[in-house]
């Protein structure tokens, strides 16, 4: 059965709130991607770096889920950017994704002095409706403001990296205050959550996993969240977090956790170079 809980964006569109995350799956996305759809995860997120797009659409038909029920995500890469061949792989990842649209294209990271020419071209694309939504990924607030000052349309989420130690507090207020959704990339801060005694302690509190309990953490705080796997175990693990709820003091033990910690320092959106 699939998870309904999903999340209505600022264009009216419906995302689910748990996806299933691809970076670095290589050989194994089809397989996991299959597996996810067959368990009851109904989103999908990819990027044209991951160069996975392919695979991500043979897992979909794999599972015998209809296309249309299966909210998928992409992104344009910085390089792409830097070359002006926005168009041409806009077409190219709806092609590698089975060819009539995508759910969801984001900006992967705020590109000087190109970014604001990519919005303008994927608000070209939305108009015509081959892709239903758009928004970024990686998006400080200044960067935010300078994309607001030039759209026409209004991005409907930022995927930024938060867990436990980069809540990233300031930056979901101010996302919310302009109507944009905040997903989290690198929710398990690519493992570290699993050594933390004090996140083990409320596991064990609520009979349930570490994984589980950072990924509730993060839907209780109206987040998307995009964990990624491509054990069959660890992808049911992370889904199942819908039959329990977090009371105040443990949601507050967990946003004391955070320390301003990004587990890549060189994927800060303010000084990476990539």
């Amino acid at each position: 059965m699939a998870y309904t809980m999903s999340k209505t964006l600022n264009n009216g569109v419906k995302i689910p709130v748990l996806g299933l995350g691809v970076f670095e799956s290589a050989s194994e996305t089809r397989n996991a991607v299959r597996f996810a759809l067959e368990n009851g995860y109904r989103h999908i997120d990819t990027a044209k770096f991951y160069g996975n797009e392919k695979d991500v659409a043979q897992g979909i038909a794999d599972s015998n889920i209809p296309r249309k029920e299966v909210f998928v995500t992409t992104k344009i890469w910085n390089d792409d950017m830097r070359a002006h061949n926005q168009r041409e792989v806009i077409e190219q990842s709806i092609e590698n994704l089975g060819g009539d649209y995508i759910d969801l294209l984001l900006i992967h990271w705020p590109v000087k002095d190109v970014f604001v020419e990519t919005w303008k071209i994927m608000e070209e694309y939305y108009k015509k409706g081959c892709i239903k939504a758009i928004g970024v990924s990686n998006f400080h607030r200044q960067h935010m403001e300078e994309l607001l000052k030039n759209a026409e349309i209004i991005p409907v989420c930022n995927q930024i990296e938060l867990h436990p130690y980069l809540s990233q507090v300031e930056l979901v207020e101010y996302n919310s205050q302009h109507n944009i959704a905040t997903e989290c990339w690198g929710p398990l801060a690519r493992g570290k959550v699993f050594s933390d005694d004090t996140l083990q302690a409320i596991a064990d509190k609520y009979n349930k996993t570490v994984s589980q309990v950072v990924i509730r953490w993060e839907i209780q705080r109206d987040l998307i969240t995009i964990p990624k796997s491509i054990r069959p175990d660890r992808i049911l693990e992370n889904s199942q977090v819908f039959d329990f709820e977090l009371n105040k003091d443990d949601m507050k033990l967990i946003n004391n956790l955070n320390e301003d910690m990004r587990m890549m320092p060189e994927a800060n959106p303010d000084t990476f170079n990539f």
